[in-house]
């Protein structure tokens, strides 16, 4: 979660964005914000994929008594 963490970072930091912030459009949509939201749809991916690896929960039932 970290490394996801540190890399959505980076990709968002201005000098990265910089690179994408042209007068050029993908589909009529600026290319920044094309990377932007791409971006951002990228780690909501990853995020859900990350989590449904991780193992369930454990409940306390709190029930001390084992008859």
């Amino acid at each position: 979660m970290l490394v996801l963490t540190v890399v959505g970072t980076l990709l968002l930091v201005p000098p990265l964005v910089h690179l994408f912030n042209h007068d050029i459009t993908v589909l009529g949509v600026p290319q920044i914000v094309f990377y932007l939201f791409g971006v951002w749809l990228a780690l909501i991916a990853a995020t859900a994929l990350l989590t449904s690896r991780l193992a369930p929960e454990r409940t306390f039932t709190g029930d001390k008594d084992e008859s």
